[in-house]
Order: structure tokens, then C-alpha cells, then sequence
């Protein structure tokens, strides 16, 4: 089941969209912002060179500085009482950067929102407890929208308050639990503790993200909990939570809604275009979004892209790790994730423990 037709529409269809918004949205910020302005020209490249999706590569990327060197309104191309909500990242190193949202945007965030509930396996008229963290990042209230568009109950329950969050699952009954996997583990010790059985529990649908977690973590979720565990990929500088989700029926990398998000893979170092399959640095450019555009933005994470298999468009691998995260062991390349993996292969040792600590020295997707 899909939420919009695009979503299974031909490659062609899609392609000859992208191209029409993607000349659209580099207009848009040209013209609208001083940052995109300065740095095109700089390049000598402007709108009109997009002639085509490859045309993109001759454009200049933008970085996390770039937005905190205009802190807090300089990156927005709508005047700022056409801005509705603003969204701010934690900011734990250095000034947060601060995005915006018009009304069209919110209606565009929230309708993503909808297709990854749908692509999951959620559907209008069931529960969903939302359990992401509400205010300025962006988790809560962009799971709270997308739910709403869709049809959902939902109850806005935010993080912490364990024990209370416990008591409403077994009380009202959700179908559906949009939750940090980290967090979720220790909803799940906590139902233990009462004496509860998790896996008897109404959920049976798990939309997580906002953290890295491994495919040994999603078993170990499913199995204890009795779920569908899907990923949900997003950053707050992109729109927030939903720029991809993983399809149940699938699980096999969680798909980008491309016709509101280009993706590119890049080699880190050099900032070459690397063709599909090949590993590199994740690239977005919106195109759609009003508020706050963002043109080739560096996210920093590392993954690949692969072609579609339940719906049209191009899924992501599960993020391995950051460019900004690498370790080098002997000559090695190593991330965090690859040593969660490993140990959460040993018996014994408290899994929830394990993601709890290594996600709280760890910087939110959104």
C-alpha cells in the first residue's frame, strides 16, 4: 500500500519532476538568500546552468558552518513572518543551527511523515504512540503530523517518564511506536520489570530512528517485543524525520522520498560524484521546500544508494557511520556502529546498557 501514486510512478516520471523542481528550487535560493547567492557566484555557476539532474554537480555543497556562520535567520528565503515554526539542532557543538518552515512546508513535511507511517505498515484509524522528544527537535512533532495527516490517534507522549509511558501502551492499546531504538529497549526492560509480557503487548509496528542502531539490535527488538522494526532516516537541516523510511514489506534500507529530496553520494575527501553502489558521504538538495532550501548539503553520513524494490524510488544502506566519526585502528577504518555490533554479539551484557551509552555521546540524526 502506498500513500500518493508518485511513489510508484516510472522512473522517467519521476526524473523529468526532480528536474522541474530542482531548477525551481536553485532559483529559489539564488535570488532568495545571500549565502547561495555569494557562493554560486563564486563558482561561476547560477540557475540557469541546470539544464539537467548532472548539472548539480557544478554547484558548491553546503556545510554545517555555512548555516551557523548566518545564525539564526540568514538561510531562510521567505520573509520571516511567513515562517510558522522554527526547529533549532541541540547546538552541543557550537550555535545550533536553526531551520524554518512555512505553512507549505509544514503540509510538505507532514505528508512524508504519512508515507513513511504507510510505508511501515501503519494505516488510518490506528493508535500511534509517539515517543520522540518534543519541542525543538524535530522527532515529536514531525511523527505528530505525519499521524494526524494519515488518520492516526495519537498520543503525544514525548520522551521519559518510563513507567507512565508503559501504563498507556497497555492502556490504550497502540498499534504503532515511533521511538528512538535505544529508548525502546528500556521500554522494554520496563514492561519486564512490571511483569509484563512485551511481546503480548498491542504494538506491532516500530518506526525508529533519530539514532544509528544495527540489524543485530532490530532482531533483538523484534524478537523481545513481537514487532515490525522499520528505520526512519532524517535530519533537521533537511526538513526533519521522514526524508526516508524503510518499506515493511522489504526491510531492505529505508527509501528517499526523491521528489522532494535529491540525494547524491560523494567521495568525502575530494567531493566527487561516486555512481550508485559505491560508498561515500550522503548529499541532500531539497526541492520543494519554501522556508529553508538547502542546495547539496553535506550530512556527514555515510552510506550508498541502491535502486528501488517496493516503491520506485532509490533506497539508502542503514547509515555505517559519520566522516566526522571515523576512527583509524592500525591502518583500519572503524565506527561506532561496527563496535556496537560486535558487542552486543556477547551474552550477558545488557543490550539497552550497551545503546544507551554509546547513543548519548552521539549526535541526533535530527
Amino acid at each position: 500500500m502506498t500513500f500518493e501514486p508518485i511513489e510508484t510512478a516510472s522512473v522517467d516520471e519521476l526524473r523529468a519532476l526532480q528536474l522541474e523542481r530542482l531548477q525551481w528550487s536553485v532559483r529559489h535560493a539564488y535570488d532568495n538568500i545571500a549565502h547561495y547567492r555569494s557562493a554560486f557566484d563564486a563558482a561561476g555557476v547560477g540557475p540557469d546552468d541546470i539544464a539537467s539532474l548532472d548539472d548539480l554537480a557544478k554547484l558548491p555543497f553546503l556545510n554545517k558552518a555555512d548555516l551557523r556562520d548566518n545564525y539564526p535567520f540568514g538561510m531562510f528565503a521567505v520573509p520571516r513572518d511567513e515562517v510558522v515554526r522554527v526547529h533549532a539542532s541541540s547546538g552541543t557543538t557550537g550555535k545550533p543551527t536553526v531551520v524554518g518552515y512555512t505553512r507549505n512546508d509544514i503540509t510538505t513535511w507532514s505528508t512524508v511523515m504519512a508515507r513513511s507511517i504507510v510505508a511501515a505498515g501503519g494505516r488510518a484509524g490506528d493508535i500511534a504512540h509517539v515517543a520522540y522528544g518534543y519541542g525543538l527537535f524535530t522527532g515529536g512533532l514531525g511523527a505528530h503530523y505525519g499521524a494526524e495527516m494519515l488518520g492516526c490517534t495519537v498520543v503525544p507522549m514525548s520522551g521519559g517518564q518510563t513507567e507512565k509511558q508503559v501504563t498507556l501502551i497497555t492502556d490504550f492499546e497502540p498499534r504503532i511506536i515511533l521511538v528512538t531504538p535505544s529508548y525502546c529497549l528500556n521500554l522494554i526492560d520496563e514492561m519486564e520489570r512490571q511483569g509484563l509480557d512485551p511481546a503480548a503487548s498491542s504494538l506491532e509496528i516500530g518506526i525508529f530512528g533519530a539514532e544509528p542502531w544495527t540489524d543485530e539490535l532490530r532482531a533483538e527488538i523484534e524478537g523481545r517485543l513481537g514487532i515490525d522494526a522499520t528505520d526512519i532516516y532524517g535530519l533537521s537541516e533537511v526538513i526533519g524525520p521522514g526524508v526516508a523510511q524503510e518499506c515493511v514489506e522489504t526491510k531492505d534500507g529505508p527509501t528517499i522520498w526523491e521528489d522532494h529530496f535529491y540525494p547524491e553520494i560523494i567521495n568525502p575527501e575530494t567531493g566527487e560524484v561516486l555512481p550508485d553502489g559505491e560508498m561515500g558521504e550522503l548529499v541532500f538538495t531539497s526541492l520543494t521546500k519554501e522556508a529553508f532550501p538547502v542546495i547539496r548539503y553535506r550530512t556527514r553520513d555515510l552510506t550508498r544508494l541502491l535502486p528501488g524494490t517496493a516503491r520506485t524510488m532509490r533506497r539508502m544502506e542503514r547509515i555505517t557511520g559519520r566522516s566526522d566519526d571515523m576512527m583509524i585502528v592500525r591502518g583500519v577504518n572503524v565506527f561506532p556502529s561496527q563496535v556496537e555490533a560486535e558487542v552486543l554479539k556477547v551474552e550477558g551484557l545488557p543490550s539497552s546498557d550497551i545503546t544507551s551509552r554509546r547513543t548519548s555521546a552521539s549526535r541526533p540524526m535530527w
